[in-house]
């Protein structure tokens, strides 16, 4: 296996629409969280997002900007931020053996909602020609390909909200493999539409809004959190080759070490303990790492009762002692949840404070649950911390669960 180096990072999020911008936020403690103002805001019962300060027009041409839902507007700048930070010659490329990697957990929501708006609240039957199009989970893959002429595999994973953390896995294991130089790899979501939201608020998973102040109303950890809040964006990563990254004199943001998977089978909803730490575990044994190793972790940290609870039970099972000694940081709280795209996001902004020897805060935390009783890095960054390794959470209804393990970048 070869060693596999990041050299690109791409961000749109609410926490800023680029990766300097997003680290920035998220180190200052700044929330995206927000009420939402949508038309369709008075039908919901907490009407809270924390949506991108994001329009396509700015991007696309017209006639491009009509075959693309939003899912795929985010996915196209994300990868072009990565493709331009990884400093990628495109006259020097094998196009044959560069891949892309997505992971979505809802594809083009939007326009599929549009589309039942047309045909069941307008009772038209002129459905947009292109709605396939825009609709399909494989579409901000296969724009990706197309744009940047990419002929490797271009692959799209969906496993609710650890999918793209699945996409940076498996475009891992093939260029560590050495059946690919390159590939891009991350998620995006664009999950903000009416009947999506509408879908989670039956779930009884989303938060209520904070009387005091809307914009705190996610707070993973603590007693009184009461759920998540639905985001929306992308994030993508350029990983090549060490040697290769080397011999261009790329500049490498960090490195992916391993990866781990596990099915959790006891709920599609609810998540065990057994489940998310037999993740970590197979993290660690894929590269090949003790646990005493692990320097910090970026949890899955949803927010919600049945996640931070158990998550704290499955960190303590793996670690030990150790646990004890690991601060944990849960960016939702800022950023909310990505469900697909979650993932690249968290991944991203762990390589990225890696970098300036930074542990971000879990924002929000001011009511301890004695359930949860790690280090979570309250409600303020941790500066000049050496964190050389780290790991990142991701654990999803359906029951895959993904963890990527993650080495800060050489020192310049």
């Amino acid at each position: 296996m070869r060693r596999v180096a990041v050299t690109g990072i791409g961000v749109v999020s609410p926490l800023g629409n680029s990766a300097a911008e997003v680290y920035g936020n998220a180190h200052a403690g700044r929330s995206g969280v927000q009420r939402l103002d949508a038309a369709f805001a008075d039908r919901l019962v907490a009407p809270l997002a924390a949506s991108a300060r994001f329009d396509g027009a700015d991007h696309f041409e017209p006639a491009k900007l009509r075959l693309l839902d939003r899912v795929s507007q985010f996915a196209l700048v994300a990868a072009r931020q990565a493709m331009a930070g990884a400093g990628s010659d495109r006259d020097q490329l094998d196009r044959n053996r560069v891949g892309v990697f997505v992971g979505t957990g809802m594809g083009g929501s939007l326009s599929n909602d549009d589309g039942y708006q047309t045909l069941y609240g307008d009772g038209s039957d002129r459905i947009k020609p292109v709605t396939v199009l825009m609709c399909m989970y494989h579409a901000p893959a296969a724009w990706i390909a197309m744009e940047h002429d990419l002929r490797g595999p271009s692959l799209t994973y969906s496993s609710a909200c650890s999918s793209s953390a699945v996409a940076i896995g498996e475009a891992w294991l093939r260029v560590a493999g050495g059946s690919l130089d390159s590939a891009i790899a991350g998620g995006a979501e664009a999950p903000l539409s009416l009947g999506s939201m509408k879908a989670w608020e039956a779930l009884h998973t989303l938060a209520a809004i904070d009387a005091d102040e809307p914009s705190t109303s996610c707070k993973p950890f603590s007693r009184n959190r009461s759920g998540m809040v639905l985001g929306e964006g992308a994030a993508m990563l350029v990983l090549e080759s060490w040697e290769g990254a080397l011999a261009r004199g790329a500049s490498i943001q960090g490195e992916i070490l391993g990866y781990g998977l596990s099915t959790d089978t006891s709920h599609i909803t609810r998540p065990s303990v057994e489940g998310q730490a037999a993740a970590m575990r197979a993290a660690l044994q894929s590269a090949a790492l003790d646990p005493s190793a692990i320097d910090a972790i970026n949890a899955h940290g949803t927010g919600t009762q049945a996640n931070d609870a158990t998550e704290t039970a499955a960190i303590r099972s793996v670690f030990g002692k150790h646990a004890q000694r690991i601060p944990i940081s849960a960016t939702k709280a800022l950023h909310g949840h990505l469900l697909g795209a979650a993932g690249a996001l968290e991944c991203a902004l762990s390589l990225l404070a890696m970098q300036q020897a930074v542990v971000l805060p879990t924002m929000h935390l001011r009511t301890p649950d004695p359930q949860c009783d790690l280090d979570y890095v309250p409600n303020a960054a941790r500066n000049r911390v050496a964190v050389r390794t780290m790991l990142s959470n991701s654990f999803a209804f359906g029951g895959t669960n993904a963890v990527l393990v993650l080495r800060a970048r050489p020192p310049l």
